[in-house]
C-alpha cells in the first residue's frame, strides 16, 4: 500500500466496504445478544448502590463496594479471558464467560437466603468475572468479522446493542427492585425478627430478576455453542507461526506502543465517568429535585435510552467524520455540562447530567478501536488490556462517593468531568500522531506490528 492510499484509508472511512463479512451475520447478531446480555447485567447492578446503602444502613462508600466487586471482577479476568482466546479461540472465550455469569447471577438465591453484604457482592463478582471473559473475547471477534477498515464502525454497531441491555436493566431495577426498597426503615422501632422479615423481603426482590438472566444468559450459550462458526480471516492470524519472543514479545509491543498506553488510560476514565454518572445520577436527582429512588430511576432511564440512540446515530456519523474528532468534541461538551451540574444543581441541571450520556456513547468503542489498530498478533492481549482498564467503574465510583459523602452529589461531580478530560486529551493526541502513524504503516505493510510513533 502507498503512502497517499494509506492516508485516503485512514482519512476518508471507506463506505464501499461491507460492514461485516460475508456468512458472518448471524454470528454478529449472536454477539450482539452477548453484548445485550452484559449491559442487561451492568446496569441492573447500578442502582443497587442506592439499595444496598437503604438495606444494610450504610454509607455511599461501603454501598459503592458493589461497583468494586462489579468491575474488580474485569480487572482480575480480562488477562486470563486472553490466555483463552489465544489458546482455545474466541468461541471458546465467549461461550466460559456466558457460564460463568450464569452461575454468578444463580448465586444471588442463596445469597438472599444468607441475608449478607458479603454473600451479595460474591454473586456480583462471579457474574462479572463471567461478564469480563464475555466483553473480551466478543470485543475483537466482532472487530474480525469483516474489514480491517470498517473494524471502528463495525464494533461501534455491535456496542449499540449494549444499552438495549442498560434500558433493560434499568427497567428490571426500577420496576421488580426498587419499588420494594422505597420507604426507609426505622430500625430503632422495629423488633430483630420484624426487621429480619422486611430485609428478607426487599433482598428477595433483589434475586429474582437475576434469577431470570441467568436463564437467559444459558439461553444465548447453547445458542452460540450449536452455531458453527465460519473461519476468522485476522490481520495476523496464529497460524502464521509464532511471534518473535512469544508472549512475551507480545507484551513487549504494546508497552511500546504510546498509543496504546494511552487508549488503556483513556479507557479507565471513560469507563470511570461512565459508570459515575449513572451511579449517581440518582442521588442527584435527589438533591436536585427531591423525590424517591424510583424517580431517580425514571431519569437514569431517560438517560439510558438517550445513550441507546445516540449509539447508533454515532455509528452512522463516525462512517463520514474520523471518530478521534467526534471523541474530541464530545469530551470536552461533557466536561461543560459536569460543570453546569455542578454550578446548577436543578432539572437544568439534571438534564446536563443525563445528556452526558450523548456523550459517552461514541467512547468505548471508539477508544477500543483506536487503541487497537495495528496491534497485529498483540490484539487479543491488547484487547485484555483494554477490558481491564474497565475497573475504572470500580474505582472512581468509590472516590466519588467519599465526596458525595464529604460535600454532595452535585460537587462530586468534578470526578467524572476530570475523567472527560483524559478522553479528550486522547482524542487529541491521536488526531495529532495520525500523519506519522500513516507514513508508518505504510512502511511496515505486511510486518509485525510495530510501537506507534
Amino acid at each position: 500500500m502507498s503512502t497517499a492510499a494509506a492516508s485516503s484509508a485512514a482519512e476518508h472511512p471507506a463506505q464501499s466496504r461491507p460492514l461485516i463479512g460475508k456468512r458472518m451475520v448471524v454470528l454478529f447478531i449472536a454477539l450482539a445478544c452477548c453484548f445485550t446480555a452484559w449491559g442487561v447485567a451492568a446496569d441492573m447492578t447500578t442502582p443497587m448502590v442506592a439499595g444496598f446503602k437503604r438495606i444494610f444502613q450504610m454509607s455511599t462508600f461501603e454501598a459503592s463496594l458493589v461497583q468494586l466487586a462489579y468491575f474488580g471482577a474485569y480487572f482480575l479476568l480480562a488477562l486470563p479471558a486472553a490466555f483463552i482466546n489465544q489458546r482455545f479461540g474466541y468461541k471458546a472465550g465467549i461461550l466460559t464467560g456466558l457460564l460463568l455469569a450464569a452461575l454468578g447471577a444463580f448465586f444471588f438465591y442463596p445469597a438472599s437466603k444468607i441475608m449478607a453484604y458479603g454473600a451479595f457482592l460474591a454473586a456480583l463478582f462471579t457474574l462479572a468475572a463471567g461478564c469480563s471473559l464475555l466483553e473480551t473475547s466478543a470485543n475483537p471477534f466482532v472487530m474480525s468479522l469483516g474489514p480491517q477498515a470498517t473494524a471502528t464502525r463495525r464494533l461501534n454497531l455491535a456496542q449499540a446493542f449494549n444499552p438495549v441491555g442498560t434500558n433493560i436493566g434499568v427497567l428490571l431495577a426500577a420496576t421488580l427492585i426498587l419499588p420494594h426498597l422505597s420507604d426507609p426503615v426505622d430500625v430503632s422501632s422495629l423488633s430483630p425478627a420484624q426487621l429480619h422479615t422486611i430485609r428478607a423481603g426487599e433482598l428477595g426482590a433483589v434475586m429474582g430478576p437475576y434469577l431470570g438472566l441467568a436463564l437467559v444468559l444459558l439461553a444465548i450459550a447453547i445458542a452460540i455453542a450449536v452455531k458453527k462458526v465460519p473461519p476468522i480471516v485476522e490481520e495476523f492470524p496464529d497460524a502464521a507461526g509464532p511471534y518473535p519472543g512469544g508472549t512475551r514479545g507480545l507484551f513487549r509491543v504494546l508497552w511500546r506502543n504510546r498509543r496504546y498506553r494511552f487508549g488503556v488510560v483513556a479507557q479507565f476514565a471513560n469507563v470511570g465517568a461512565q459508570v459515575c454518572t449513572w451511579t449517581y445520577l440518582i442521588l442527584y436527582v435527589g438533591q436536585a429535585l427531591g423525590g424517591s429512588l424510583q424517580k431517580g430511576a425514571i431519569y437514569l432511564q431517560f438517560s439510558l435510552l438517550v445513550f441507546l440512540g445516540s449509539r447508533f446515530l454515532m455509528t452512522w456519523v463516525i462512517g463520514h467524520i474520523r471518530p478521534a474528532k467526534v471523541m474530541a468534541v464530545l469530551a470536552f461538551l461533557a466536561v461543560l455540562l459536569c460543570a453546569f451540574a455542578m454550578l446548577s444543581p436543578n432539572l437544568a441541571g439534571v438534564i446536563a447530567v443525563v445528556a452526558l450520556s450523548f456523550c459517552l456513547s461514541l467512547m468505548f468503542p471508539t477508544i477500543y478501536g483506536v487503541a487497537l489498530e495495528g496491534l497485529g498478533p498483540a490484539t487479543k492481549f491488547g484487547a485484555a488490556g483494554l477490558v481491564m482498564a474497565i475497573v475504572g467503574g470500580a474505582i472512581m465510583p468509590l472516590v466519588q462517593g467519599k465526596l458525595v459523602d464529604a460535600t454532595s452529589p452535585a460537587t462530586s461531580f468534578v470526578v467524572p468531568a476530570a475523567c472527560f478530560a483524559v478522553v479528550g486529551l486522547y482524542a487529541l493526541y491521536d488526531l495529532g500522531a495520525r500523519p506519522s502513524m500513516i507514513a508508518g504503516a505504510a512502511a511496515r505493510a505486511g510486518g509485525p506490528a510495530l510501537p506507534a510513533p
